[in-house]
């Protein structure tokens, strides 16, 4: 085998169409982390194109 430089140009990056859609599970349960939350954050980690995790951190404020 060579190491020479193939003749083809570099493949583009896929395009969002070619990458699997949100499910309508992982949808629904980033709906149900948001649902209540009044202070905090809801992360969605993905990975290939899929969320494979939900985080959700809540936040209590104290009174002054």
């Amino acid at each position: 085998m060579s190491s020479a430089p193939s003749d083809q140009p570099p493949k583009p990056p896929a395009s969002s169409a070619d990458q699997p859609a949100v499910t309508d599970v992982a949808l629904r349960r980033i709906g149900d982390a948001l649902r209540g939350l009044r202070y905090g954050s809801v992360l969605a980690v993905v990975q290939d194109g899929v969320v494979v995790q939900i985080e959700r951190t809540e936040k209590t404020r104290l009174g002054k």
